[in-house]
């Protein structure tokens, strides 16, 4: 009886042992899952650029956050006439001096923007050596008083004659620099064939990227603003109005291109979170003319959606997408017709006014709104994490952003 009562005891006690291993293995199990889960998330740098146009809240909601990102581009600095380094907004004070300290205290790499965009006015100064060497010393100056991690260089409108000045301006800027970071954001580029209908015999761009690759330690492609400026995404997405702000298949033509002269390991790709408004003129059988109205943040798109009834589309590069007839419109009435069967959602109201410029003959104007929200900033995301890109770079961070894409990372 006592072996038999001691064989039970002992059996009973291995089959706790046994659920307690079994519960402790699905445990593993489970958490290996969530890690895997964690990890299958972007690694790469997240960085994003913080206007100095930006309200006094918009710095304080990115200071709150912060930490999440890796780098911030304080975009306050610009460049004036002679080559005089002017900041537009104090970063020794107020909402500014808090967000550099939070990020410094949260190992954020703090990297300021420095803009210029008169082409003629970053000729004279690059290619006249006094100047150039002095607005070199000035950067350096500011790095190294304002312990900054690095300068990211911003110099748009540049001419092609101002290349190889720039070039130089790097090289000497880099030795200046010495271990802080020299970022540099440059205009996505094209193929000649999206851009040219005629393909020049000689084509003078004003970014050598080799020696941009060779200087500059952080190279940030701006992958936005592409609106009508591709001639073989134009034609191919024809049949809905077309002026994105960075079609998904656009940015990955242009990250294709820069990837032949730029190391991967070293490129940001930018990535935007506005949108544009456009009075779109639709003439018989297609949407003629393009009229930009306005730039708008990501929030105003539900807002229209909301005020005039409208569901919010998706378009064939990935963002969202309305169109509509204002209020202030004599079009207005046509929202009463029927939508064209087979019209994709958010292009209704350009699809009745299609309909109707081609069977009267006139030419009807149709609002067009389109923004990059989360869900196209996660293509984006996607593409880096793809093509094993040192990270992304978001313009621009200041609360108007779709809070969606804080939960990217």
């Amino acid at each position: 009886m006592k072996e038999k009562l001691n064989t039970y005891v002992i059996n009973s006690m291995n089959k706790k042992i046994f659920k307690s291993i079994q519960l402790v293995v699905v445990s593993c199990f489970i958490m290996l899952g969530t890690t895997t889960l964690v990890e299958a998330s972007y690694q790469g740098d997240v960085a994003g650029w913080i206007p100095w146009w930006t309200e006094d809240d918009g710095v304080r909601k990115v200071a709150k956050q912060v930490d999440e990102l890796d780098v911030i581009y304080p975009f306050v600095y610009e460049v004036e006439e002679g080559g005089k380094i002017v900041a537009k907004a104090d970063l020794k004070k107020g909402v500014w001096k808090d967000l550099i300290k939070k990020a410094k205290k949260n190992k954020v790499e703090v990297i300021p923007t420095i803009a210029w965009f008169n082409g003629e006015g970053i000729h004279a100064v690059l290619s006249d050596e006094v100047q150039r060497q002095r607005l070199v010393k000035d950067i350096g100056e500011l790095v190294t008083d304002n312990n900054y991690a690095g300068i990211d260089i911003d110099f748009e409108e540049k001419w092609s004659e101002t290349k190889d000045y720039f070039s130089e301006f790097l090289k000497e800027l880099d030795d200046e620099l010495g271990r802080a970071s020299l970022a540099c954001t440059i205009e996505a580029r094209m193929r000649p064939e999206h851009r040219w209908l005629e393909i020049p015999a000689e084509i003078k761009y004003a970014n050598d990227y080799e020696a941009i690759n060779r200087h500059c330690d952080i190279i940030e492609i701006m992958a936005y603003d592409q609106q009508r400026a591709d001639i073989v995404f134009n034609k191919k997405r024809q049949g809905v109005p077309y002026s994105p702000v960075a079609d998904i298949d656009w940015v990955e033509h242009v990250l294709e291109f820069a990837l032949e002269g730029i190391d991967k390991d070293k490129i940001m790709l930018g990535i935007p979170t506005y949108g544009r408004a456009y009075d779109v003129t639709v003439a018989a059988d297609w949407y003629r003319d393009y009229k930009r109205v306005a730039s708008l943040n990501y929030s105003r798109i539900p807002e229209l959606a909301e005020k005039y009834d409208l569901k919010i589309g998706r378009s064939q590069g990935g963002e969202a997408v309305i169109t509509y007839f204002p209020e202030d419109s004599v079009w207005k009435i046509f929202n009463q017709l029927p939508t064209p069967e087979g019209t994709p959602k958010g292009y209704e109201a350009a699809a009745k006014a299609l309909l109707v410029a081609t069977y009267a003959g006139v030419e009807i104007p149709v609002r067009y709104v389109e923004v990059s929200d989360s869900k196209a900033a996660k293509d984006k995301v996607d593409l880096a994490k793809k093509y094993g890109l040192k990270g992304v770079a978001f313009f621009k961070l200041d609360g108007s952003e779709d809070k969606n894409i804080w939960k990217l990372f």
